[in-house]
């Protein structure tokens, strides 16, 4: 009997690490790099379109991507006047349960959160588009909620709070922009407050932050509203700022790091560059490496495959020599818009609702299928999931999923 039980117990842990493997539970994948680990997906697209699995309508106003783990997709809306976040069945599409957070807020690019929910383990953090902060069991369940401008004195910023929270660890870590609280880290657990960046004061940008361990330093590195930043992980200090990167108008790609570099970029005709980051005494220095005026990316982000960086140039797609910042290619592709990487293949999505397929290789573009999807009246600037052989795209108040493996 025991034998059983421990090779039952084998089995279901097998399956849960199997199901976990296969789950994008926040903003650009598990570790926030925009790469899926799907495999075995269509290397070519049918003239005629993929295959859609289920619609699902009625999601409310918004940019935000979406959080696919477990059984369920997780999404956030604005319906009539709160904002939301939505679970949804995995397998179906159907509306499961829905949370109102607070009020919803709108400008003149669209109404709606611009986030993308956290899920980690049985909880969820979500932050609605006029900072409201809630940690939520994956049941709707509210553990805690605060609201992160009110808390730490930061102003809503022109096109609303577009970020996605961080969780690193015990804490969850969010960019309020608040005076000598830029960024701040919180207890996952509690809510309450671990450490305020006190020499960070910048407005927040709408950007993501993303954790890298540089030479043994933790780091938390994001794109302010006036400047790339870094700062430690334990207490907040501000380690090095990176200004030429950011534009004074909208501050938005997630920065993308690699083998103690990172790189940030913006558009408004601004460009990226690539810091080398060396760590001493407990302290993260940058040095630019190099500038770079083809990398002008306004919010599709970039991804970094095999030491070359893939990204739209304005509207151009351009695959870079990461450690040169030299252009290997260039290309229209589908128009500005998204990139992410799976199973040797580029994903893309227009803001102009194109969704196209090209080969993740620096010897040139080669596309190998496109197609549209439902026009809503907005840019489409939601960025697509690709996880389970299956593609999500949401557009506003619709999320279309379609079959990307071979029948």
């Amino acid at each position: 009997m025991t034998r059983l039980m421990t090779a039952a117990g084998a089995l279901l842990l097998c399956i849960a690490t199997v199901h976990a493997a296969s789950d994008w539970p926040q903003w650009q994948g598990a570790d926030r790099t925009r790469h899926s680990k799907e495999t075995g997906l269509l290397k070519e697209w049918p003239a005629s379109g993929l295959p859609v699995v289920w619609t699902a309508n009625g999601l409310g106003t918004g940019y935000g991507s979406m959080a696919v783990a477990g059984d369920r997709v997780f999404v956030q809306g604005a319906r009539g006047r709160n904002s939301f976040v939505i679970a949804l069945n995995r397998a179906d599409g159907k509306e499961i349960w829905s949370k109102a957070l607070g009020p919803a807020d709108t400008n003149d690019k669209g109404s709606g959160p611009r986030s993308t929910p956290t899920v980690y383990g049985y909880r969820m953090y979500v932050l609605t588009e006029n900072g409201d902060l809630a940690c939520l069991k994956t049941d709707g369940t509210v553990v805690w909620q605060r609201n992160i401008l009110k808390d730490f004195r930061g102003a809503q910023i022109r096109w609303l709070i577009s970020e996605s929270p961080l969780v690193d660890g015990p804490h969850v870590v969010v960019t309020p922009g608040g005076r000598g609280a830029g960024i701040v880290k919180l207890d996952k657990m509690t809510g309450q407050t671990v450490w305020a960046a006190k020499e960070l004061s910048d407005e927040a940008g709408y950007s993501s932050i993303i954790a890298a361990d540089v030479q043994g330093v933790r780091t938390y590195m994001t794109f302010t509203a006036a400047a790339g930043v870094g700062v430690r992980a334990s207490d907040g200090k501000l380690m090095f700022r990176y200004p030429r990167a950011a534009n004074r108008t909208a501050n938005i790609a997630t920065p993308v790091f690699s083998n103690n570099k990172v790189f940030f970029a913006s558009g408004y005709g601004t460009g990226g560059g690539l810091l080398d980051l060396t760590a001493q005494n407990g302290e993260v220095a940058a040095k630019e490496a190099y500038f770079t005026l083809d990398m002008k990316n306004h919010h599709g982000g970039m991804v970094l495959v095999d030491g070359y960086l893939y990204g739209f140039n304005d509207s151009i797609l351009n695959c870079l020599e990461f450690a040169t910042g030299k252009v290997m290619w260039r290309d229209r592709s589908v128009g500005k818009g998204s990139v992410t990487f799976v199973d040797g293949h580029l994903y893309l999505q227009s803001e102009t609702n194109i969704v196209g397929l090209a080969e993740a290789t620096p010897t040139g573009y080669k596309e190998r299928g496109r197609f549209e999807i439902p026009d809503k009246g907005m840019p489409s600037w939601a960025h697509p999931v690709i996880t389970d052989g299956r593609l999500y795209v949401r557009n506003q108040d619709t999320l279309l999923v379609y079959n990307v493996r071979p029948r």
